[in-house]
C-alpha cells in the first residue's frame, strides 16, 4: 500500500511538473492530456480519475483532459463500477470528457446479449486505442496510471 501511495504521488507530481512548464512556444498554448483507462482495477481508476481533478483544480481552464476507456477498463464507465459515480460530475466541466471504446462496447454487448449502458456525460469513440492514438498525433500528452 506504501509503494501505491508512493507511485501515486510521484505520477501526480510529475504531471504537475509538466503541465506546469511553458515554454516560449508554449506560452499561450492550452495543455492538452488523454488519460488511458484500460483496466478494472479500482485503485487505477481512482487513480486515473484524481489525476483529472488535480490537473483541472492546478490549472484550471488552462487544461483539457479526456479520459479514454477501452478493454476491461470500459467498467469505470457503467454503473457496474463503484467509480463511476464519480463520472457524471466531472463530466460537467467543461474542459473534462470522458470517451468509452465502441469495439468493446460491441464485444461486451456481443457477449452478454444486451448492450453496455454508460453513466451520463460519456460519448462513444469508435476505438479506444484509435481516440489515443488521435489525440497524441495532434499533440496531446498522455498518462496510463
Amino acid at each position: 500500500m506504501k509503494n501505491l501511495r508512493l507511485s501515486a504521488g510521484l505520477a501526480i507530481a510529475m504531471l504537475l511538473a509538466l503541465a506546469g512548464f511553458q515554454g516560449p512556444a508554449f506560452a499561450d498554448a492550452k495543455h492538452k492530456l488523454v488519460i488511458q483507462v484500460s483496466t478494472d482495477d479500482v485503485r487505477t481508476q481512482n487513480i486515473a480519475l484524481n489525476n483529472a481533478v488535480n490537473l483541472q483544480k492546478a490549472m484550471g481552464d488552462d487544461i483539457e483532459i479526456e479520459i479514454v476507456a477501452y478493454g476491461p477498463g470500459l467498467k469505470l464507465l457503467t454503473p457496474a463500477s463503484p467509480v463511476s459515480k464519480r463520472v457524471p460530475d466531472l463530466a460537467l466541466y467543461e474542459n473534462i470528457t470522458f470517451s468509452a471504446c465502441g469495439n468493446t462496447m460491441k464485444k461486451f454487448a456481443k457477449k452478454s446479449g444486451k448492450d453496455v449502458k454508460l453513466v451520463e456525460g460519456v460519448k462513444v469513440v469508435p476505438a479506444g486505442v484509435l481516440r489515443i492514438m488521435e489525440l497524441q498525433e495532434q499533440g496531446w500528452s498522455y498518462v496510463r496510471p
